[in-house]
């Protein structure tokens, strides 16, 4: 009789969860929920107005999921619980949630319904980019070795530039918080009433390394002096293993699924950090794009390299024994989506309602008919800020070219095209300074369902690109986890490299360049390098006083 393995993936927009075969991967079932509350960026749900880059989700909404899709995608897999041996849990992270001593978030309690920092903080929360800021400055003048990992500078999606804004603006809550807990994490805690902390969300997104623990009570109270104890009286408890075992389902974590208790219960981990082994990269040299809202370049090594603009390199972050580094682009599938919204013609809305397909499908039809540099557009990709290499959430977007007839799909083209610039300028860093990029792989929807999208991106990289065979790489990875908290002896697998023998791999087609087009992508592409450099690197700083004075509006 057949085994499984469930995998939980909590992204942006929604949570899926997928029914995996532990021998073949294969995927016998899964479901899908929107959060109810969505992504809480103008307003908390009482109608309490947010302040620009605020991003935040309602916790509940979490919960809400797990009571429908699990049972949801045991009953389309026709999976008795008893057959399932393991459970894997991942999610967007930074994703920080304020909780009280019995890990309830505050915003669940009497009186915090309109206090915005009792709320979940989004990964892409970047209203604490002053706080970060201060947070490379200080590790700078104290020379900190920590900052090395992560490629120079702290980001403002990451978990203590997200606590300080916390204690600075709202210091009550502050206090009333026991402890600050990563959304996967959290998950995890309400189905095996046991926290265990992921070395994954403590490595990437906390300051956190297997050999020095967290930064020093010292570099804290540099900082603020309330924050000295941050990390004994905030994030108490021990740092685990991702591919470890964090407990067991109890009767309250079977009651919330549908599961059975004593079902085994996987480490959390980032929804991205779980994707590499499911789409078959577990060596060094091989580079993983998960392609969604947002990017995330994941690369192994054998050994850790200071890399600039980085978002940090973890031992065993991904596959125990390698060094995984992150890199990544905070505004690709949202980049795209944002056009379509706001600026697509009701002319071209009519003709894709005619023909039965989508505004994405009408406009990336369009955009193929175009060849290389025939719109006479270059975009700067930084509608949400900049990941890599520069580190800088205040920076913003950039069109150039535009006149009387540019048209919608040109546009379009040159949005793609300017993610793809900054994948290239990312994989360049990353051998620049002695990290192997050389086999590509690519996961995530837009990776599956964009064939135009990805031949561009050959273009522009010049390199062959291979893609994910399962469409789910995240929650098939978390599956891959929970396999793995079960271990062989309970029917699973005892290391992830044996689950992503097993369980993960590639689709057949591959990617190639066009010698031509990549011609004429080089030339594109030192341009946006050229902007990419003036606008970032302190050339001319207009795009930052611009924002300045949005907020002074606001």
């Amino acid at each position: 009789m057949s085994k499984y393995a469930l995998g939980i993936d909590f992204g942006t927009l929604s949570a899926r969860a997928l029914v995996a075969d532990i021998h073949t991967g294969r995927e016998a079932g899964e479901a899908v929920m929107d959060y109810p509350h969505g992504v809480m960026d103008k307003a908390l749900p009482d109608g309490t107005p947010l302040p620009p880059d605020w991003a935040l989700q309602h916790p509940a909404d979490y919960l809400d999921c797990l009571r429908v899709i699990v049972p949801e995608a045991l009953a389309r897999a026709g999976v008795d619980p008893a057959d399932v041996v393991g459970v894997g849990v991942d999610a967007t992270t930074c994703t920080l949630i304020p909780v009280d001593q019995a890990g309830t978030p505050l915003c669940l309690l009497p009186g915090y319904a309109g206090e915005k920092h009792a709320y979940a903080k989004l990964w892409k929360h970047h209203a604490a980019q002053s706080q970060a800021d201060r947070m490379t400055e200080a590790a700078r003048a104290r020379g900190e070795a920590f900052l090395a990992r992560y490629g120079g500078r702290i980001s403002s999606e990451w978990l203590f530039p997200k606590v300080w804004q916390t204690l600075e603006e709202a210091p009550a809550l502050y206090e009333k918080t026991a402890r600050f807990v990563d959304a996967a994490d959290w998950i995890v805690f309400q189905l095996t009433g046991r926290e265990a902390r992921s070395s994954c969300l403590a490595g990437y997104k906390a300051l956190w390394s297997k050999e020095d623990g967290y930064p020093s009570e010292d570099y804290f109270r540099a900082l603020d002096p309330r924050l000295t104890h941050v990390v004994r009286d905030k994030l108490p408890g021990e740092v685990h293993s991702v591919c470890g075992r964090a407990g067991q389902l109890t009767e309250a974590g079977a009651r919330l699924t549908g599961l059975l208790p004593g079902t085994a219960v996987a480490v959390g981990s980032s929804d991205a950090h779980v994707a590499p082994p499911a789409a078959g990269v577990t060596r060094p040299g091989q580079l993983l794009m998960i392609l969604g809202t947002s990017t995330v370049h994941l690369t192994l090594g054998d050994e850790s390299r200071p890399v600039p603009g980085i978002c940090g390199v973890v031992e065993d972050g991904v596959v125990p024994g390698l060094f995984a580094y992150e890199a990544g682009q905070c505004c690709v599938g949202d980049h795209f989506d944002w056009f379509v919204k706001n600026l697509a013609p009701e002319a071209y809305a009519r003709e894709a309602e005619a023909r039965g397909i989508g505004l994405h499908a009408l406009l990336t039809e369009k955009a193929a008919r175009l060849a290389p540099g025939e719109s006479g557009l270059l975009a700067l990709d930084w509608w949400n800020g900049n990941r890599s290499v520069l580190v800088d959430a205040d920076l913003t977007g950039l069109i150039l070219g535009l006149t009387l007839t540019t048209r919608p799909e040109e546009i379009y083209r040159a949005l793609i095209e300017a993610t793809a610039y900054g994948t290239r300028l990312i994989l360049e860093n990353f051998e620049a300074h002695g990290v192997a990029a050389g086999s590509l792989v690519a996961c995530g929807g837009i990776a599956r369902k964009n064939p135009f999208l990805m031949g561009l991106y050959a273009d522009v990289l010049g390199r062959e690109i291979r893609v994910a065979r399962s469409a789910q790489t995240s929650a098939l990875g978390a599956a891959m986890l929970g396999a793995v908290a079960a271990g062989r002896a309970a029917g699973g697998w005892d290391t992830i490299a044996e689950a992503a023998a097993r369980m993960g791999g590639l689709r057949e087609e591959v990617y190639r360049p066009h010698p031509a087009a990549h011609a004429v992508y080089d030339r594109l592409y030192a341009e946006y390098a050229r902007l990419h450099d003036w606008f970032g690197r302190g050339g001319d700083d207009v795009m930052k006083r611009l924002k300045a004075l949005k907020r002074a509006a606001r």
